[in-house]
């Protein structure tokens, strides 16, 4: 028996990794692709959904009862940093980094080219598992929150803005050298799997409405899309979007995809804007020449 084809990625593998029809940098690629052959992913993810979503929806109606409300935030990021740096894959912590800058980049470039210009831009790029002992999870979202509160009514532009026009001073590329994580031989988990181990403290340790909030930010993405696509003049950013309709509030079921597709949201869509970046910069440059 030939044993060497044991390791090669299967024929739909192959052919995702050379499918660009939906932008995404190659970085993210090649991490999400790994993090797809993770054994555990297939053989211990699913157990563990099952269980741990029992589990939340247990949580989510003890939480939802008028019992008094408590939140442990620096405890639960501290043990979420703790559990990343000794168990999560290499692979799904750089996503996990990597998330945080695509959407603060994807925030601060709304913010700066929208008609209110009265903001404070995201400064949530933490380069090390360490760093997000600060820039926790809560404050990610807290972040989004905060910034659409800032932005105020969405006012459709008559017309797009041309690309000399757009602001991109709050944007930093991603540099995947610039994070620092020390790989150790315990890390072993998939993405997928770290987060069904984590939902539900997450529910647990945050209170009812904020819990509520953070699962249901992930329906802004459709809005998002939809205002950058009005400044730049491409509508079909929307249909990026996999998590919809913000005003319809929603429980736990299905938290998994929704997370999940929400982190390829911001991904995509920030390779998006960093390739306009690109190409407005080299024709900046040669026509300087």
């Amino acid at each position: 028996m030939n044993t060497s084809r044991k390791s090669e990625p299967s024929a739909y593998l192959k052919a995702i990794a050379n499918d660009n029809s939906l932008p995404i940098e190659q970085a993210a690629l090649d991490l999400w692709l790994k993090d797809l052959q993770n054994p555990l992913r297939w053989g211990v993810r699913p157990l563990l959904q099952f269980i741990f979503g029992i589990l939340l929806h247990i949580i989510w109606f003890f939480k939802r009862l008028p019992l008094p409300q408590f939140s442990a935030h620096t405890s639960l990021q501290k043990l979420i940093c703790w559990f990343c740096t000794h168990f999560v894959s290499k692979e799904a912590n750089l996503l996990i980094l990597r998330h945080y800058a695509t959407e603060s980049n994807v925030l601060n470039f709304l913010a700066a080219n929208s008609p209110n210009t009265e903001f404070n831009p995201v400064q949530l790029y933490p380069k090390s598992i360490s760093d997000m002992q600060q820039a926790s999870f809560v404050e990610h979202d807290q972040e989004l929150f905060r910034l659409f509160g800032e932005l105020g009514s969405w006012h459709h532009p008559a017309q797009p803005l041309k690309a000399d026009e757009l602001n991109w001073q709050h944007w930093q590329p991603v540099d995947m050298e610039q994070f620092q994580l020390k790989e150790k031989r315990s890390q072993w988990l998939d993405f997928e799997s770290a987060h069904a181990l984590f939902m539900c403290l997450f529910c647990l340790l945050l209170t009812r409405e904020q819990y509520r909030d953070a699962i249901n930010g992930f329906n802004l993405d459709q809005s998002i899309a939809i205002r950058i696509g009005d400044l730049i003049g491409e509508p079909k950013l929307a249909e990026m979007a996999y998590n919809k309709y913000p005003h319809y509030l929603v429980g736990p079921w299905n938290l998994g995809q929704r997370f999940l597709m929400h982190g390829f949201f911001t991904e995509q869509l920030y390779a998006y804007l960093e390739q306009r970046r690109l190409k407005a910069h080299n024709q900046l440059a040669s026509s300087e020449n």
